[in-house]
């Protein structure tokens, strides 16, 4: 391992990941190219990171997290070079940005990209009704880090059942308000609430626990019982597949990409009030709607990237 390492060092890799990777807990995107780059490094696929040199077959960006002027220079450098685009939005529609940063992000692709990767089904429509028409489409969700996040074998309601929500951004379309009107409306005889991320809204009732690594979210996350998110207009929240990875069937806003992710692993709402009858229900029917859930795993999104990273 030592040599090859050695060796990928002095000659490069086959597959770069151009992003500005963060240490710790962070945003979706962020966890996810981390989870994808491990999953690679551990089927021996010669992968890197930020560095592009003559034995580099594909690159894959994410989004606008990327140093543009060194992608540039790398493009200039190397015209064969094969660049996929991983994005989702439309931002400005999930974040209430009226900034123009879709048509910036955009702009990149058409610069930039051989080939996109959408998140969902409803991201990339979305972009389509907004006019914006990125490089030879394609559509693969995300997946999530199966060393954190996984279903028990047997899995029971708890006594009092325990809800959890998470999110690592604390926009408002993140759905703080609703856990808010949750939290004043919940029979808490019947219920616990527990909220793990960054929050503008304090709560007085459901447990706020700051944003943990995955590995500890993970273990929390299976202590749950139902998962609940009530963000807005998200195009494939990573937070709702490693709850749905964990064996939590979800309450879920009917917003974004969420009906695709969850489909019949749970029940959708469509206002807050309507939040309450949503768990209720899979309450009353935990094992149907738990024995529903699928999600991809690592394996099979990475072997998607894969075939387009290498245009097979």
């Amino acid at each position: 391992m030592l040599i090859e390492n050695i060796r990928n060092w002095l000659l490069g890799n086959e597959i770069v990941f151009f992003h500005e990777f963060v240490k710790g807990p962070y945003g979706g995107s962020n966890t996810f190219m981390n989870a994808l780059f491990e999953e690679y490094k551990k089927n021996g696929i010669s992968v890197g990171k930020n560095r592009v040199s003559r034995r580099t077959k594909a690159v894959l960006l994410n989004a606008f997290l990327f140093n543009v002027r060194k992608l540039r220079a790398y493009k200039k450098h190397f015209p064969g070079l094969r660049i996929i685009h991983r994005v989702d939005g439309p931002v400005g529609i999930y974040r209430g940005d009226n900034s123009g940063i879709d048509q910036e992000l955009l702009n990149l692709n058409l610069e930039f990209a051989g080939a996109t990767v959408f998140q969902s089904n409803y991201s990339y429509k979305k972009n389509l009704e907004l006019g914006l028409k990125f490089i030879n489409p394609s559509i693969i969700t995300n997946a999530v880090d199966s060393r954190y996040f996984y279903k028990l074998e047997d899995k029971y309601l708890n006594k009092k059942v325990k809800i959890i929500a998470t999110s690592w951004s604390d926009n408002p379309k993140k759905g703080g308000a609703t856990y808010k009107w949750i939290e004043e409306n919940l029979d808490w005889n019947k219920y616990e609430f527990t909220f793990v991320g960054r929050s503008q809204i304090e709560f007085k009732k459901i447990r706020h626990i700051q944003p943990v690594a995955s590995e500890e979210l993970g273990n929390i996350l299976r202590d749950h019982d139902i998962y609940i998110t009530a963000s807005e207009d998200d195009p494939c929240s990573n937070a709702l597949i490693e709850a749905l990875s964990c064996g939590l069937p979800a309450v879920f806003l009917e917003s974004g990409g969420h009906p695709e992710l969850v489909n019949k692993g749970g029940v959708g709402f469509k206002t807050k009030e309507k939040s309450l009858g949503a768990i209720e229900e899979i309450v009353l029917n935990y094992d149907k709607y738990q024995k529903n859930i699928k999600v991809a795993d690592m394996k099979e999104v990475g072997g998607k990237y894969l075939k387009i990273l290498l245009d097979q």
